[in-house]
């Protein structure tokens, strides 16, 4: 039923719990497997382009490749083939031009991320997602 599958990942459990459905998903359809972290930029904007900037988003960059190996170990383990996509700036934006970019036909990810800090100031990247998607979403709550 589904050929390409985006799951959106940030590290948090809930991703993981999004990713493994994703997996699960692509296995069992044999659908490609794309996996975006986004770093989020918009909560940085006000902050001046300097070296404190730099270092944030250093550290953010970092975090989303760690999140990228662990995604490629856990899908490498179940036989998925998997590609990994980073982006900048605000999640649900960036998750639902992805999708529309690899053609995917199912959006995967997490009920919440890493805070709830993003649902304060930006409103829930999930509800974005599912409001805007081109495409089925499944939002895995775990």
């Amino acid at each position: 039923m589904f050929q390409s599958i985006l799951a959106a990942i940030d590290g948090s459990q809930k991703s993981g719990a999004a990713l493994e459905a994703a997996i699960g998903e692509a296995k069992l359809h044999g659908a490609a497997l794309h996996v975006v972290y986004v770093i989020e930029t918009g909560l940085f904007s006000s902050l001046p382009m300097d070296n404190t900037w730099e270092v944030i988003y250093g550290l953010l960059e970092n975090q989303a490749k760690e999140a990228h190996v662990t995604a490629m170990k856990k899908a490498q383990a179940q036989d998925v083939a998997i590609t990994t996509h980073l982006k900048e700036g605000h999640a649900g934006n960036e998750i639902v031009k992805l999708a529309r970019e690899v053609g995917a036909d199912l959006i995967v990810l997490g009920s919440h991320g890493k805070s709830n800090l993003d649902r304060i100031l930006l409103g829930s990247v999930s509800s974005f997602v599912v409001s805007h998607a081109p495409v089925s979403t499944m939002v895995v709550r775990s």
